[in-house]
């Protein structure tokens, strides 16, 4: 018999398809707890400029809706509803329960519980209506998804026209010298910190694997224009190890 399983990666393994969501839940159910303090430790807090960049290029309005998805504890969802103003929205969407327990724990959940929702759910196949939202945002989570294009596919549904999409993700960076200095930090600190921090090395092997196996900022930009977005430009932060992608429904 033949074994017809579409397969995808899971860092540098090759897994199949309908085994990739699980033992990623897996991973963000692990780490849930640490997972801030971890994002501070990795990038050294600058995980937290990324993001401030990010909001700087979105300019957010008053009244916007957002669905901030793969948004764990909520950073960017809190980011966007400090500088929107009155009248505006945020959706934290997450395949991950604890990682969302986590968020709704931290004080700025309680003092903007009333322009904010907490989902679980995929990205792949979000629960809601087309064309419900004013912007799309999805910050160090879309790597993990098992189908990437699938999700973007949803992204441009869920968008309202005008509606505008923002990947903040990991990427590569251009200077081959430097990208093989970064490897030696991610491969050789990151797990061995993952460890002595939340107990789980495996994780955070995973984590810098799955970076490697994302695809390069141009690639990317093509495949967020496949999904029908246009105007699809990138920034790249900190020499490309990070990257900010944007598109807009029209």
């Amino acid at each position: 018999m033949t074994d017809d399983k579409t397969t995808t990666h899971f860092g540098f393994q090759t897994v199949d398809e309908d085994q990739k969501a699980g033992m990623v839940h897996g991973v963000f159910s692990s780490v849930a707890s640490k997972y801030d303090v971890m994002n501070d430790l990795m990038s050294m807090g600058i995980h937290r400029v990324w993001k401030d960049a990010m909001m700087d290029w979105l300019a957010p309005r008053p009244g916007q809706r957002l669905l901030d998805v793969a948004g764990g504890t909520g950073d960017v969802a809190f980011r966007f509803l400090e500088r929107a103003g009155a009248g505006t929205h945020a959706t934290v969407l997450d395949m991950t329960e604890s990682m969302l327990l986590a968020g709704q724990t931290r004080a700025e959940a309680d003092s903007m519980a009333t322009s904010l929702d907490w989902v679980v759910g995929d990205a792949m196949a979000l629960p809601f209506e087309d064309n419900s939202f004013d912007v799309y945002t999805i910050s160090f989570g879309i790597r993990n998804v098992t189908r990437v294009q699938d999700a973007l596919g949803e992204a441009f549904r869920v968008l309202r026209p005008g509606g505008r999409l923002m990947v903040l993700e990991f990427s590569q960076i251009p200077n081959e010298l430097m990208q093989k200095v970064y490897d030696l930090y991610s491969f050789n600190i990151i797990p061995p910190m993952g460890k002595l921090v939340t107990g789980d090395r495996d994780s955070y092997q995973y984590l810098v694997e799955s970076i490697r196996k994302f695809p390069d900022q141009d690639t990317f930009a093509d495949m967020i224009r496949r999904a029908g977005f246009e105007q699809v430009k990138y920034r790249n932060l900190s020499m490309g190890i990070a990257a900010l992608h944007s598109g807009w429904k029209l």
